[in-house]
């Protein structure tokens, strides 16, 4: 299975350009609505992949994420069952998408999600599945190397 190289919103979306959005909105509502829409547009993983071995651990929602190394660049599909995760692992992806195991490992998503005002906004075990699903990316980039997790 060949996992799409493009952006995850089918644009080049960058984590800075994710930020400059999100700082542009006004209050938590709007936000939400962001993510609620950057959700939708999340390209759908086939169910035929959504498989208990690709599940994320730790996540209240149901979220499946596979990941791929081709020529030295991190590619990652992810879906989710709930449409507030759609939209954040959207925001995840944005910073990790087409990187280096070293560029993602070293990119601080801590102080990216402290940057946008999302997580006090969030239920205690919706920033626990954000952080699951980081960690999980974080693992995977660490251990694998041009095969197809």
């Amino acid at each position: 299975m060949q996992i799409v190289t493009t952006a995850p919103f089918g644009e080049q979306m960058t984590a800075d350009d994710i930020l400059q959005v999100m700082q542009d909105l006004h209050g938590w509502e709007e936000k939400y609505r962001q993510l609620l829409q950057w959700g939708k547009q999340l390209p759908a993983m086939p169910e035929s992949l959504k498989s208990d071995e690709i599940m994320v651990s730790g996540c209240e929602s149901r979220v499946w994420l596979l990941a791929q190394q081709r020529e030295g660049l991190w590619f990652f599909a992810a879906d989710s069952d709930a449409r507030i995760i759609r939209g954040l692992i959207g925001v995840i992806m944005a910073a990790c998408q087409g990187k280096t195991s070293a560029e993602i490992n070293a990119f601080d998503m801590a102080h990216y999600f402290q940057q946008l005002n999302l997580l006090s906004h969030l239920s205690p075990t919706r920033g626990n599945g954000i952080r699951a699903i980081v960690s999980q990316i974080k693992a995977l980039t660490q251990t694998q190397t041009e095969s197809l997790i």
